[in-house]
């Protein structure tokens, strides 16, 4: 995943017509994700699961959850511990609050901005959208999702729920994973991103 998450704790066999079809219906942001799943010197997998893997389950891509949001930037909030699936914390503080539509229904959602990261070049203007929705244990992983952002020039940002991943912990309990707040649910069912990780026997 996102060398985010080393910070934080395509290969598809192709052959038959319809392995073809399901390729050509990858974005590019899902080729680069199941490339990085497959390396076992980037991959979050256990070794077993590197071995079977042919690649993640994603939702089909769906325009409708590619949104414009505004963004109410918060500069006075404080840092706080985000709790973490292990005894971990991690130094947040809500960069602002998003407000969206998605089919014609308004939300809105913290965005988080990590006091360690800010340190780093690569990460000085990241911002991290972790949610929960109601496809959470069923057809999404229990635990919620991530989307990744970047601190915007204005108060206007793309939210594209299509690059929805799971937390690493999601395939391998070794991680220390950001646990989603609950002040970040959104009371819908987000058909878009990664699917909840079945394991090959």
């Amino acid at each position: 995943m996102k060398n985010l998450f080393l910070l934080f704790s395509i290969v598809f066999s192709v052959g038959c017509s319809q392995d073809k079809q399901m390729l050509n219906e990858e974005t590019e942001w899902q080729k680069e994700l199941n490339a990085e799943y497959k390396d076992a010197s980037k991959s979050p997998l256990k070794k077993k699961d590197i071995k079977k893997f042919k690649g993640l389950d994603f939702f089909k891509f769906d325009s409708t959850y590619v949104v414009r949001a505004n963004l109410k930037r918060t500069p006075d909030s404080k840092w706080f511990n985000m709790k973490t699936t292990t005894d971990r914390v991690t130094k947040e503080r809500i960069f602002g609050i998003i407000t969206f539509e998605l089919k014609d229904v308004k939300y809105q959602l913290n965005v988080y901005q990590g006091k360690e990261l800010m340190q780093t070049e690569e990460y000085r203007d990241y911002l991290f959208l972790p949610f929960l929705d109601d496809t959470n244990g069923n057809e999404s992983y229990g635990g919620g999702r991530y989307i990744d952002l970047r601190i915007p020039e204005n108060d206007s940002l793309t939210i594209d729920f299509n690059t929805a991943y799971n937390p690493y912990c999601a395939y391998n309990e070794k991680y220390s994973c950001p646990i989603v707040p609950r002040e970040n649910y959104i009371a819908t069912e987000v058909k878009a991103g990664v699917k909840v990780f079945k394991k090959k026997s």
